[in-house]
Order: structure tokens, then sequence, then C-alpha cells
């Protein structure tokens, strides 16, 4: 009889397809490239990063398995645009990451916050997202099931969405309103096969959080509130990504999947 015990155990997503939004760098790239690791094609979006977003998609096998999508993300039509562009692109969705998003960096009270800043904010991380599920959802239910699954859709929440963010009231709310949209979503379409689940990193060792975890002063105050005493490392995110888009989440739904070294001890 074969030795199967050391063989490993493989989270594979082998003929899926898997749509990562904000895939150019940070938690995105990590995504997209454990996703081809595990055997889906990919398509990812990106904003500006145009060299960077071609580079990951060569190294991830090119245009076979992984297309890389130039689309801005601030209204519900430009995640259904990028919806369109996936599904022109490999022929169905299996997966959908909802990744990107964007943090003012400057403090802002609220008594000063501009409304031009509380729309941009909640434009990119919550009205994009909006599109980008409907057409998710809309095409997951038009393609042939190939099991009970129809398909997995994650979407990136943050600590702030559950406990607040003094002076970043902006991005807290619209994180918050993924946490929802997930239970929302979960409820509506688990019996029909779709999962919803959310991802919600504390601070990870990013582009976008360089400068905060750089600053010698700020770095000290938010590590100290991590009880394991560093910021995630990308594929510390990436992984549970992975994770719930596998048979082996078969059983989850509706879950807020903290990831943040013991900050925030909520689910």
């Amino acid at each position: 009889m074969p030795n199967t015990i050391d063989s490993g155990v493989k989270m594979s997503l082998t003929g899926k397809v898997a749509l990562i939004t904000g895939g150019s760098r940070g938690i995105g790239a990590a995504t997209v490239r454990m996703f081809r690791q595990a055997g889906a094609k990919v398509a990812f979006s990106y904003r500006v990063s145009a060299q960077q977003a071609e580079a990951l998609a060569a190294e991830c096998g090119g245009p076979d398995y992984c297309r890389a999508i130039r689309q801005p993300l601030s209204t519900p039509e430009d995640g259904q645009a990028l919806v369109a562009t996936a599904v022109a692109a490999f022929g169905r969705l299996d997966c959908v990451i909802a990744n990107h998003g964007v943090w003012p960096p400057h403090d802002a009270p609220i008594s000063t916050m501009t409304t031009a800043q509380w729309r941009d904010t909640v434009s990119v991380n919550l009205d994009s997202v909006f599109g980008i599920v409907a057409a998710a959802v809309a095409q997951m239910k038009s393609q042939p099931a190939t099991s009970s699954t129809r398909g997995h859709i994650v979407l990136v929440s943050s600590t702030a969405g559950q406990r607040g963010e003094a002076f970043h009231a902006d991005y807290a709310a619209a994180k918050g309103a993924l946490i929802s949209l997930t239970k929302s979503l979960s409820s509506e379409l688990i019996g029909q096969g779709i999962y919803c689940n959310c991802v919600a990193p504390g601070w990870v060792a990013t582009e976008m959080s360089v400068a905060v975890l750089n600053n010698p002063e700020t770095s000290k105050k938010l590590l100290g509130l991590i009880p394991l005493g560093r910021p995630a490392h990308v594929d510390e995110i990436a992984a549970p990504i992975l994770f719930l888009c596998t048979p082996f989440a078969g059983f989850i739904s509706g879950e807020i999947f903290n990831v943040n070294g013991g900050a925030v001890l909520t689910g």
C-alpha cells in the first residue's frame, strides 16, 4: 500500500478561475501568486502600476494563465466592467477576491474631513465592491456548476472595520460595511452554493503601510497593540484567503476571518 501520509495536504484550485482586485502589489500580488501556485487561472486588476502588473502576470504564466487588467475601481460600473473583462479572458469565474482599497495616510478629524475625501474612500472601498459582487454573482449563477459549490467570494476588510479608527472614520466605515455585506451575502447566497467570507487583516508590511511602520514613534505605538509584536507578512494574509476558496472551508460561510496577530479578539 503506497504511503500517502507524507504526501502533504494540497489546497488545489485546478480548473478554477479567480479574479483578484488590487493585485499588482502587497496582499494582492501575494494572493495572485498563491492562487496560481494552487492551479487557478487568475485575472487581477491594477490602477497605475502597469510595469509591475505585467511583470507579475508574466511571472505567473503569461496570458494563458494570468492576466493583468487595468481598471480604476471607484463606481459600481467600474466593478461590473472588471468582471466582464475577466470573464472574457478566461470564460468563467469561480473565485472573487475584493482586495483593493485606499487608506488616506493623513489624520483627518471628522469635524474637518472633506466631503471629497469621504466620497473618494467610500467609492473605492465600498461602491466598486458592490458592482464587482453583483456582476460576479450573476456570472456564477449563469455558468454550469461543476459541483454543489458555484463560487467563492472573499472580501478583504480590516481591524479598523471592527473597532473603528480615530481620524480615519471614512476608511473604518467602508471596511465595516464590508463585514455587514459579507454576512448579508452569505445569508442570501449560501443556499445557492455561493460562499461569502471576509478576511480582516491587521497591520501588514506593504507599500501602503511602509511610511507608517518606518516611523519609529508611530511604529512603536502600533506594534504595542499587536500581541505578536510585529506586522503580518503578505503571505500570512494570502494563505487564509486561499483556504477560504478551497473545499477545506466547505462548512464556512459568513465568517470574519481575523488575521491580526491577536490584536482584535472578535469575529
